[in-house]
């Protein structure tokens, strides 16, 4: 039996329908198109998770080798499969031991020093300081500090001929297409 018929618009006819005439639908269709926009989304959302998942599986262990050939723990890390160039980033997240960090800012404290110089008041540490350190310093932090990294995301972007060919990814493959 088909479906029963309703004066409704669907969400297509929506986008096609000027704000005037969306104003002046019952109220019951646009709460109705609402849960319809509501349950859209969500299945998109499910669709993009999904996709998503079966990038990461496909190339998790190109990204691996990447970033190990770069020596690189965390970043961005490029290469291609075809005509596509794949950024894979990993973020690095870093926690510092709150307790540890009171602890050390005391003791810089109670060296005459100013420990505002190397910590926060939240006891943060700006990983970009932390780095440029002196080596002293960034040891006695070490203990309180975490390195973790975030969820890794993978950006696809087609590629011209001209640009594949002359990406430092391209493994020396050059397309023959439209001539020579």
């Amino acid at each position: 039996m088909d479906a029963p018929r309703t004066n409704r618009p669907t969400l297509d006819a929506l986008r096609h329908m000027p704000v005037s005439d969306v104003i002046a639908l019952p109220a019951e269709h646009l709460a109705l198109l609402q849960t319809d926009a509501r349950e859209a989304l969500d299945g998109a959302k499910r669709m993009q998770d999904w996709i998503e998942a079966a990038i990461a599986l496909r190339y998790e262990q190109r990204a691996v080798g990447a970033r190990a050939a770069a020596g690189k723990d965390t970043g961005t890390v490029r290469f291609q499969d075809g005509a596509v160039e794949i950024a894979v980033d990993l973020p690095k997240k870093v926690d510092w031991d709150q307790a540890r960090l009171a602890s050390l800012s005391e003791k810089i404290r109670a060296g005459g020093e100013d420990p505002g110089q190397y910590v926060e008041v939240s006891f943060k540490v700006s990983e970009r300081a932390y780095t440029a350190w002196p080596e002293r310093i960034r040891a006695a932090f070490e203990p309180a500090r975490t390195v973790r990294t975030g969820r890794a995301t993978y950006r696809l972007a087609l590629m011209s001929d001209v640009a594949r060919r002359d990406s430092p990814h391209a493994d020396g493959v050059i397309s023959m297409r439209g001539g020579r």
